[in-house]
């Protein structure tokens, strides 16, 4: 599944980079993220600020429809607000495939799936003015979901967006918990 994630996304940079009306850019900004899911309380944790920053394409962006490949380094995760203000912190590199659907003059609908690759996970927790922190290989490597927001175009190939992730796969090994990646993004991105 991730190989063909992967290879969906390679295969969009490469039509989009042979297109005539392509485009590609840069985007990053603040992620505010939480667990999600059937087995997790609200009251056990709450958001958790991170970013994220990347590179992406756009194809078949003269019409009303365009094709938004991504690759994005994403810091995600949780935390509780116990006595040790305890936090997972998960490391991805998020893979979208979105497809964007211009809905008025600057404004943009968006959609897709996602594929999200692990690269480091570790729980924090701080013990008087110290931080105590561990890796963990509790977390699953890939994560899958799906993507949606509104975007707005701004003179000069700027661009802002508000998106959420969805998560699909629980994110722990090992487990039969409902637990998910659950966020918002808020992007500046600058299309050359």
């Amino acid at each position: 599944m991730k190989k063909f994630l992967l290879l969906v996304a390679v295969s969009a940079f490469t039509i989009a980079g042979s297109s005539a009306q392509s485009a590609f850019g840069i985007r990053g900004g603040a992620n505010f993220f939480n667990f999600g899911g059937d087995d997790v309380s609200e009251n056990d944790y709450t958001n958790r600020a991170g970013f994220h920053a990347g590179i992406y394409a756009s194809f078949l962006g003269e019409g009303p429809i365009a094709i938004e490949p991504g690759v994005f380094y994403s810091i995600k995760g949780t935390q509780n607000d116990d006595g040790l203000e305890s936090r997972a912190v998960l490391d991805y590199v998020d893979v979208p495939v979105l497809l964007r659907f211009k809905v008025g003059e600057g404004f943009n609908l968006f959609a897709g799936p996602q594929v999200s690759f692990l690269t480091k996970s570790k729980f924090e927790g701080d013990i008087g003015d110290s931080t105590v922190s561990f890796e963990t290989d509790a977390v699953k490597s890939t994560d899958a979901g799906l993507v949606f927001g509104l975007g707005y175009n701004l003179p000069q190939g700027f661009n802002i967006q508000g998106s959420y992730d969805y998560g699909m796969t629980p994110i722990f090994k090992d487990s039969d918990a409902d637990v998910f990646n659950r966020g918002f993004k808020v992007s500046l991105g600058y299309t050359f």
